[in-house]
């Protein structure tokens, strides 16, 4: 009887620690609140954040990542890459601007921005910085807000991967 519950206990733990150790190196659930992506993402879909892959590569432009917000612990936000390092990112009339070129192939803000914000003036981005924008351009806090600002690449989690709820919208996240 004995035998029975130490392999019981000894699964368990290595179940925790299996757990502990894919959440912390390999994925994390996450889930969106607020309309900050749509259409791409909705209030209340359910994630798995890839955590693993910026370990060997770097993020691209389009790539929809995750990041802590830096004023509320516990808090996270997902915006697009829009701005990679070394670029010189600007909002005129409405529309993003890289080293100075209007971005064509920038189509996923569903309508023209009505507040640049700090993006108004040209900011270059650092070698590890990067620019983010939500999909839902103007119900977004995400660069543009000088709270949020760029990003370090430290700070970035990982990529979004795979929606898993609603179970009508499971698979892989398109980011390009």
């Amino acid at each position: 009887m004995l035998k029975e519950v130490l392999d019981w206990v000894v699964f368990f733990v290595i179940l925790i620690g299996l757990t502990f150790l894919i959440n912390t190196y390999v994925g994390q659930r996450t889930y969106i609140s607020g309309p900050s992506m749509q259409p791409t993402l909705h209030d209340g879909d359910n994630l798995i954040v890839d955590k693993i892959s910026y370990r060997f590569t770097d993020p691209k432009r389009y790539d929809i990542i995750v990041f802590p917000y830096r004023y509320q612990e516990d808090t996270f936000y997902i915006k697009r890459i829009i701005g990679l390092p070394g670029e010189t990112v600007q909002v005129m009339n409405g529309y993003v601007y890289i080293n100075g070129e209007l971005r064509k192939d920038e189509i996923y803000g569903a309508e023209v921005m009505e507040d640049a914000g700090i993006a108004s003036e040209p900011i270059t981005l650092g070698e590890d910085e990067y620019f983010v924008l939500g999909d839902n351009r103007n119900h977004s806090s995400d660069s543009r807000d000088p709270n949020v600002g760029v990003l370090h690449r430290d700070e970035l989690i990982g990529r979004a991967w795979v929606r898993i709820w609603p179970l009508d919208q499971i698979g892989v996240i398109r980011h390009e």
